[in-house]
């Protein structure tokens, strides 16, 4: 019997070249967007939702169910980039991406869990970043809310251990996605202290993604998990010298590992 699979934000990037090498893998698909109209040439069904709406959280949840009589694996997938100096960063613009990146999974584990615990059985995959691990300049709210996310699916690992419910976390380095184009950025202001390295990092942080890794790398990641028995907390997917720098903040006193990154960032 295939596994139905429900992954936010499938209709670009990463999510879209998931859903496709999963479909390809026998596994029937439904992607969300909040515009599903511009969306159908997909290879999959394209549903409606907003991860900051709850009511569509759970109208398409519903719909799932109704059609499939059950979920088997959530991909949180959609999440929003920011960047800017934290100081410049409105505050509106920080709780949206909050509201995105952090609130909104929780609200689709909310969502899904009920059935879950029905089916006794079901794994989440919350797409995370290995910008989460790390504090980096001029991407701190991005870094917080991808962390934030990380940590609560310990949490929450704990907590559903006796329902045979399995979540994980899939942290990926820089992508060949959109994901620059969809970013909020805080303006460089010309009376801004922080315009010269603020510009800088932003040209370098674009560069990165312009030169990203190919996204099937992740949906060949995340077909791993699927089929993994118990899968672990954490996963990192991306280019080795990426990887290796969590290993180093873990290894590296804090000073000269801040020194490593501002020399990165040619901070």
């Amino acid at each position: 019997m295939s596994q139905i699979v429900l992954i936010t934000g499938g209709s670009s990037g990463i999510g879209k070249s998931v859903g496709e090498y999963l479909s390809s893998n026998g596994f029937i698909v439904y992607g969300t967007s909040r515009n599903p109209e511009n969306y159908k040439e997909s290879k999959f069904p394209i549903l409606e939702l907003d991860v900051k709406k709850v009511e569509t959280i759970h109208q398409t949840v519903k719909t799932i169910i109704d059609k499939e009589g059950r979920i088997d694996v959530i991909i949180n997938n959609a999440g929003a980039g920011i960047t800017g100096a934290i100081e410049e960063i409105p505050e509106t613009e920080i709780r949206a991406n909050f509201d995105t990146n952090f609130f909104g999974p929780i609200n689709v584990i909310k969502a899904v869990l009920p059935q879950m615990r029905k089916q006794h059985s079901g794994l989440i995959i919350n797409i995370t970043s290995i910008a989460g691990y790390m504090g980096l300049p001029y991407r701190g709210i991005y870094s917080a809310s991808k962390g934030a996310l990380e940590l609560l699916t310990e949490s929450f690992r704990m907590e559903l251990k006796g329902f045979n419910i399995q979540m994980t976390n899939i942290a990926p380095g820089d992508f060949a996605t959109n994901i620059a184009a969809g970013r909020y950025h805080a303006p460089l202001l010309n009376d801004s202290p922080y315009k010269k390295p603020y510009g800088d990092t932003l040209n370098l942080m674009n560069a990165h993604v312009d030169n990203g890794s190919d996204p099937n790398m992740m949906a060949q990641a995340v077909l791993k998990v699927i089929n993994t028995k118990k899968p672990k907390a954490h996963y990192k997917v991306g280019e080795f010298m990426q990887k290796f720098s969590i290993v180093l903040k873990r290894i590296l006193p804090d000073k000269v590992y801040e020194k490593i990154l501002m020399k990165h960032y040619k901070l």
